[in-house]
């Protein structure tokens, strides 16, 4: 494959140094010039797949440098760098169709993020493949570049978990791999977008914010009940909207999709806090106020999620819903086939709720068997495992008799999972919590660029064990390594599936009501 051939022009040369190493050991041909003239000499006497441009040089400055590239060639993708994001520069800059821009000073890994964009818009205008995606691709980058409220990421999701489901069809590795870049793209920004908004959406004053965990049932269970027809509630612990359309695609022949939805799983995305939330109807500080007897602390060794139950009997009593109900916990076949046979009688409920563990007990299969992990190699394969699972359980048994009846089924889960990648190096003590995308405790050290910290717990409706406890959590596909046998464990815990932190997968939570045809 013919190598990549960048043009950079600076004034100040020295300082490409690093980003040139940095590029050419990614593979990249890196040319340098330091002024206007030489570089359209070059431009004139060569070819170049992008163009890197300062603004402020001595002579022809960039805008003027750009103007006369576009004379010479009006396809050259131009990367301006600028030192500021003034106004008249960025207007006129853009009026020449500028590719991109970059604000001084750059790191050189900042480049890379770009160079990948623009070839991967040019892979798409200029290869082969007929997929659709191409002509989807622009508006998805247009979309994440401007999102600004969580309605535009939820749309953003629903995107590009579409493309991967069809792109999967088409095993097109160079389609598949444009997509991960737009992925990669989206996850950065949705991370700053949950840092800047999260603690906004937990003001009780605030209308323009997603459901959140607890108010789920009140959202989008409780009104369906006492309509004369039994509701069941089911969750499937740890799954994501694309295991849900691997499922639902099964289910297309019972029944018909009323409404489906996307709402924001509360942080840490773990199970602990998620689902005790969404069956107390209540944030995990408030509960620990409350009900004090049900909150287990993170350092206690019993088990966090044995009175959601309870939780969910005080939520209905608070909300003065009198109605017949049961709640279950479903973790192996055999207690679901146990649960079938009670049809008859859940058959007479105003509201049936089921808890099915099996995609949270794959995901930390996952990460402990190799058996496993050769089997769930990567997303498409996890989805598989999920599918092939729901096929056979008593689950897709007790929906097929269903089926036959006049009931309103409801599908969720409490949160997501992501596979992660990139290892970051924490210091914790023996009191920290083991959870690899989310930390909390009293003597945590870690680089805060890296992390969503919460010095102050109470902010995010977090109980706080000590008087000094914070939590920080895992962004993108970070996981969190403790330094000591760092390399072991960054290695061991790689591309395994986990959740608790900041990402679109374990944060945006499909919720469905679907019908018998």
């Amino acid at each position: 494959m013919k190598k990549i051939r960048i043009l950079w022009t600076d004034d100040e040369v020295e300082v490409l140094k690093p980003h040139i190493m940095f590029l050419e050991e990614k593979g990249y041909e890196i040319d340098t010039c330091s002024n206007g003239n030489d570089t359209l000499d070059l431009v004139r006497q060569n070819r170049y797949d992008i163009i890197f441009l300062d603004e402020h040089m001595p002579g022809l400055s960039g805008i003027e440098t750009l103007r006369q590239i576009r004379a010479v060639s009006t396809a050259i993708p131009v990367v301006m760098i600028t030192k500021s994001e003034e106004e008249e520069i960025m207007e006129a800059a853009i009026g020449l169709e500028v590719t991109d821009y970059l604000i001084k000073p750059i790191k050189p890994g900042q480049a890379l993020p770009v160079i990948k964009k623009i070839i991967d818009r040019k892979r798409l205008i200029t290869g082969q493949n007929t997929t659709d995606y191409r002509h989807d691709f622009n508006r998805i980058s247009e979309m994440i570049a401007s999102a600004s409220s969580f309605t535009d990421w939820t749309e953003i999701y629903r995107r590009t978990v579409f493309w991967e489901l069809e792109l999967e069809k088409s095993a097109d590795p160079t389609m598949i791999e444009i997509l991960k870049h737009q992925e990669h793209e989206a996850e950065n920004l949705f991370s700053k977008f949950i840092i800047n908004n999260y603690h906004g959406w937990l003001q009780p004053e605030n209308t323009a914010k997603p459901i959140l965990s607890p108010e789920l049932l009140p959202a989008k269970v409780f009104p369906h009940l006492k309509q004369g027809v039994p509701v069941f509630f089911l969750l499937i612990d740890n799954m994501r909207l694309d295991q849900w359309r691997a499922i639902s695609a099964e289910l297309a022949g019972l029944y018909r999709t009323v409404e489906e939805d996307i709402y924001f799983s509360i942080l840490p995305t773990a199970t602990q806090f998620c689902r005790n939330t969404i069956f107390a109807g209540l944030m995990p500080s408030a509960i620990a106020e409350t009900m004090p007897c049900y909150w287990v602390d993170e350092e206690e060794e019993h088990g966090k999620n044995n009175f959601e139950e309870k939780m969910l009997e005080q939520h209905l009593l608070r909300r003065k819903i009198d109605i017949r109900w049961t709640y279950n916990k479903i973790h192996n076949s055999q207690e679901g086939k146990k649960v079938n046979e009670k049809l008859p009688v859940l058959l007479k409920n105003d509201l049936n709720i089921m808890v099915f563990n099996f995609v949270d007990m794959l995901s930390h299969a996952r990460t402990e068997s190799g058996v496993i992990r050769d089997l769930a190699t990567d997303e498409p394969a996890y989805r598989s495992l999920t599918r092939s699972w729901f096929l056979h359980s008593p689950l897709f048994e007790l929906l097929r008799i269903l089926a036959s009846r006049q009931v309103k089924i409801i599908f969720s889960s409490d949160h997501g999972t992501v596979r992660v990648q990139t290892p970051v190096k924490i210091i914790g003590d023996r009191k920290t919590t083991m959870n690899l995308r989310y930390k909390t405790g009293k003597n945590l050290n870690y680089d805060p660029r890296k992390v969503f910290e919460l010095r102050e717990p109470h902010m995010a409706m977090l109980p706080k064990p000590n008087i000094s406890s914070r939590y920080i959590f895992a962004i993108n596909k970070d996981y969190f390594v403790y330094h000591n046998n760092f390399n072991h464990y960054a290695t061991y815990y790689r591309d395994t599936f986990q959740h608790g932190g900041v990402s679109m997968q374990e944060m945006m939570i499909p919720v469905a009501c679907l019908q018998p045809i």
